[in-house]
């Protein structure tokens, strides 16, 4: 009787590790390697809003903020965390 309690939690336990494994796990490491890219934000950078738009960013205000320019002599301020989306990346085109 014992036996067959434990054999009805195993499906659980193997549920909650795919789940860790396929969910849980990438998206932490989605969150953490965002947050790094954030972090390492520098004047001159391309960078993509949370809203579709591209720009460049022009100077860092406090921590928490940054002014990008999405056209000439338009520029807009951005909160770092929720509002940079991610790197706009160039390719260079090889000679």
């Amino acid at each position: 009787m014992e036996g067959s309690g434990i054999g009805q939690f195993i499906p659980l336990i193997l549920i909650f590790v795919i789940f860790y494994f396929f969910l849980i796990r990438p998206q932490q490491k989605k969150v953490k390697d965002h947050k790094a890219m954030v972090e390492n934000l520098k004047r001159g950078d391309k960078v993509i809003t949370s809203g579709g738009i591209t720009g460049t960013i022009e100077r860092l205000i406090d921590n928490d903020k940054v002014e990008v320019e999405i056209a000439e002599n338009v520029k807009v301020e951005v909160v770092k965390a929720t509002g940079i989306q991610g790197l706009q990346v160039t390719q260079e085109v090889k000679k």
